[in-house]
C-alpha cells in the first residue's frame, strides 16, 4: 500500500511519526510532504525520515496569504499524487480533502480542535474528508456523521508511556542543570484562528517568574520578541527533538500554547494555560476538569493565575499529578496504534467500529 502524509506543523510530526515508522517497517510506501513551519523541518531531519518540502518559503499569517497558500498546497499535492499514486491521504490538512476528493483517494483528517474553534479550517476541509478521526471530547458540528471518535488525545500518539520514555541524561545535557525547573511558553498567537486571542503579557510573565525563582530555575521557550529585556535572560534554545524529555522532568508548565499544555498534562506535569481559548476546546477542558492535570484561565484572571501558581508550588514535592496521569492513561487509547490499524485495514476496522461502538477501542488501551 501507498500512504501520503501531509504535515503542516511541528506537532503533526510527533502525531504521525510512530504510525509512519510502523507502516514503513511493514514494507509499505510512505511519502511525507511538509511546509516551512517553525521547527518542523528540523524535526524531520533529526528523525532521518525522508520528506519533501512543498512550501519552503512558508507564508504570512493573514487571510489573503492563507488563501494563496491553500491553492498552492492543493496544486503541489495534486501533482505529487499523480506521480506517487497513494492509496490513502492522511493529515490535519485542508489540502488532502480537496485532492482526495478530486482523485477519489480515501483521505483521513486527524484533528482534535472543536469545529467552532477552527471554523474556517472545518468549512474548508471537513466536507471533503472521508473520515474525521478525533477525540470523543471534540465537537465536529454537522460533520459528526463522518467522524470516528476515540477516547484519547493527539499527544498520546507520541507521549503514551508505551512509546515514550523520557531521558534524564538528555535533560542534563541540554540544560546543564539537575535541579528543579519550570517551563514557560509564550506563543505568537498570530495564526488565522488566533485573531482576537490574548495570552500572557511581559508584565504577567515577570510576576510569575518572581514566584518561581525561589523554588528552581525558569526556562522560557518562546516564539515572540519581548518588550521587557529582563525576560531575555530566561530564554533557552532547546533542540526541538529534546523538548518532550525536558517537559517530562519539569515541575510545572505555564503558557499560552494549547499543544504544550496538553503535552505537559499527559506527562503528569501540572500546567496552567492562560488565553482566550480556555473553556472552548473539549480535550483540554477534559484534562483540566475531569483529570485535574492542569488549570485553564482567561486573560483578566491575573489574581487567579498567581494563586494557581502558588497552589501548584505547594504540591511541588508530591506525586499527586503523576497519579492523576496514570488514571487518565487507563481510560485512553494509544492513538498511533489505532491509526496504524485503521490504515492497514480501513474497511474492516471502520465496520468493526460501527458494529462494536465504544468497546472497539479496548484493544488499544493499556
Amino acid at each position: 500500500m501507498r500512504y501520503l502524509f501531509h504535515l503542516g506543523h511541528p506537532a503533526h510530526f510527533h502525531l504521525f511519526k510512530n504510525t509512519i515508522r510502523a507502516l514503513l517497517s511493514k514494507g509499505h510506501k510512505v511519502a511525507i510532504l511538509i511546509k516551512k513551519k517553525d521547527v518542523l523541518e528540523d524535526l524531520l531531519k533529526s528523525s532521518e525520515l525522508e520528506y519533501v518540502n512543498i512550501l519552503p518559503r512558508g507564508r504570512a499569517d493573514n487571510k489573503l496569504s492563507l488563501t494563496w497558500s491553500v491553492i498552492k498546497t492543493d496544486l503541489r499535492i495534486l501533482a505529487y499524487c499523480l506521480r506517487f499514486r497513494p492509496d490513502y491521504l492522511v493529515g490535519t490538512s485542508i489540502a488532502i480533502g480537496h485532492v482526495g476528493k478530486l482523485l477519489r483517494i480515501k483521505n483521513i483528517n486527524v484533528n482534535e480542535d472543536d469545529a467552532n474553534v477552527v471554523p474556517l479550517y472545518s468549512k474548508l476541509s471537513y466536507p471533503f474528508a472521508d473520515l474525521i478521526l478525533s477525540p470523543t471530547t471534540c465537537n465536529n458540528d454537522r460533520w459528526e456523521y463522518k467522524s470516528l471518535k476515540y477516547p484519547g488525545y493527539h499527544e498520546l500518539a507520541y507521549l503514551h508511556p508505551r512509546v515514550f520514555t523520557p531521558s534524564r541524561i538528555k535533560v542534563t545535557k541540554a540544560l546543564k542543570y539537575e535541579g528543579k525547573y519550570f517551563i514557560l511558553r509564550f506563543a505568537k498567537l498570530n495564526a488565522h484562528h488566533d485573531e482576537g486571542i490574548n495570552g500572557i503579557t511581559d508584565k504577567i510573565a515577570l510576576q510569575i517568574i518572581n514566584l518561581l525563582l525561589p523554588f528552581g530555575r525558569v526556562y522560557i521557550t518562546s516564539e515572540r520578541k519581548f518588550q521587557d529585556e529582563i525576560l531575555e535572560q530566561y530564554r533557552v534554545n532547546i533542540n526541538p527533538i529534546d523538548m518532550h524529555d525536558i517537559m517530562a522532568y519539569a515541575s510545572l508548565y505555564i503558557g499560552d500554547s494549547q499543544t504544550m499544555a496538553a503535552e505537559a498534562g499527559v506527562l503528569g506535569v501540572p500546567f496552567i494555560r492562560y488565553n482566550d481559548f480556555v473553556g472552548r476546546i473539549g480535550y483540554l477542558k477534559e484534562l483540566e476538569d475531569v483529570y485535574k492535570l492542569g488549570i485553564g484561565l482567561r486573560p483578566g484572571q491575573t489574581e487567579e493565575l498567581i494563586n494557581a501558581v502558588q497552589t501548584m508550588l505547594e504540591n511541588i514535592n508530591t506525586n499527586i499529578y503523576n497519579k492523576r496521569k496514570n488514571e487518565m492513561i487507563k481510560d485512553k487509547v494509544l492513538l498511533s496504534e489505532l491509526l496504524t490499524c485503521l490504515l492497514l485495514n480501513f474497511d474492516n476496522e471502520t465496520k468493526e467500529f460501527q458494529k462494536k461502538g465504544s468497546s472497539y477501542f479496548s484493544k488499544f488501551t493499556y
